[in-house]
């Protein structure tokens, strides 16, 4: 891993500007999001793009909105679809797609007017197969933009390892659409279809692909976190049993096959640390269905009990995580107390005490 600091690739010229990058939108029932996300495109620095956009068979104003747009545009070409959700909209771009390099975006979002100029320099000028920008997250009320000014490039499976390890430092993700990827790396690599949750295979596999990755620290993507009606706003759902919890069984088998036993235990570790999440949260919620899904977990989290001393030993893992599966598999209602005390009494006293001592140093 190499830190590159104050790192900015240098503006690529028009005249050089010869690499066709095709660029895939997926669009689905946001008729009052897409054409930002699409201007945003048309508007970058970088000229020579594909754009295709995939109409995932809208019941709302969205396709037809969308070849208004492609008829100003001659780089852009609409393809109407029935609807099939995401993955087998970009599967069916992806075969589509001509460019030497490929990014993604999502329809609601947008993107700042250098992104695609930016990532592609970083790439070009630091040999990488892979390019990865960070975020904004973009609220009703506010936006979270923790850029620094600096560039990661990380060699062999080294971002491969910080996604895994989930480390906030790089804000890699399972998204799609913060990396921009050389389309060689993404041979015979295809989205899982008629899935949600259909980034988590798909990063894992590109990012296992990629000798040389270039992570740019600064924000140039634009995500809409609270859209209604977006997929990654549904909370615990038929989906999560159906999609992603067998994704996150598929993506540790993929890591063990990759000689990466290390790697393996710690996505389990944050798996059965985030099942003791759902299960918390649901048990707290006002839903009528909770119930079913407490129950389901809990099956789940018992019938691995096997896997527990790997992954909640590994080197990243906090103890006290260890210390609630345990109290969760004596007694669920004891770990749910547990959880209701830290909650409601020793974090908000720790935070209070925090705030005594900041106060007294000033």
């Amino acid at each position: 891993m190499k830190v590159l600091e104050h790192y900015h690739p240098a503006p690529i010229r028009p005249e050089d500007q010869t690499d066709l990058l095709s660029v895939i939108v997926t669009a689905y029932n946001i008729e009052d999001y897409i054409e930002r996300g699409v201007r945003s495109i048309c508007e970058q620095t970088y000229r020579h793009l594909e754009i295709l956009v995939v109409d995932d068979g809208s019941t709302d104003g969205t396709g037809q909105l969308c070849d208004r747009l492609a008829a100003r545009d001659a780089r852009m070409r609409v393809i109407h679809k029935e609807n099939g959700g995401p993955a087998e909209a970009r599967n069916v771009a992806i075969a589509e797609a001509k460019g030497c390099y490929i990014g993604f975006v999502d329809g609601d979002d947008w993107i700042d007017p250098d992104m695609y100029e930016k990532m592609l320099g970083a790439l070009k000028e630091q040999g990488a197969d892979l390019a990865i920008c960070r975020y904004r997250q973009v609220h009703k009320t506010y936006t979270v933009d923790e850029s620094v000014d600096r560039a990661v490039l990380f060699e062999g499976q080294e971002a491969l390892q910080y996604y895994v390890q989930e480390t906030k430092e790089y804000q890699i993700q399972n998204a799609a659409w913060n990396k921009l990827y050389k389309k060689e790396i993404l041979r015979d690599l295809t989205f899982p279809t008629g899935k949600w949750y259909e980034d988590i295979m798909f990063a894992t596999m590109a990012l296992s692909r990629a000798e040389w990755c270039i992570y740019l620290d600064t924000s140039c993507y634009n995500y809409i976190i609270d859209r209604e009606g977006s997929i990654m706003n549904t909370q615990i759902n038929p989906r999560t049993f159906t999609d992603q919890i067998p994704a996150y069984y598929e993506k540790t088998a993929f890591l063990k096959g990759l000689g990466r036993q290390d790697l393996a235990d710690i996505h389990d570790y944050f798996f059965y640390k985030r099942l003791l999440l759902f299960y918390g949260q649901l048990h707290e919620s006002g839903r009528e269905d909770k119930d079913q899904y407490l129950k389901r977990i809990e099956q789940i989290i018992r019938k691995d009990q096997e896997r527990y001393a790997a992954a909640f030993g590994c080197p990243v893992a906090d103890p006290r995580d260890g210390r609630k599966m345990k109290l969760f598999l004596q007694s669920p209602a004891r770990y749910l107390r547990r959880i209701q005390l830290e909650e409601r009494v020793v974090i908000p006293l720790k935070v209070r005490i925090k705030r005594i001592l900041h106060l007294a140093r000033e």
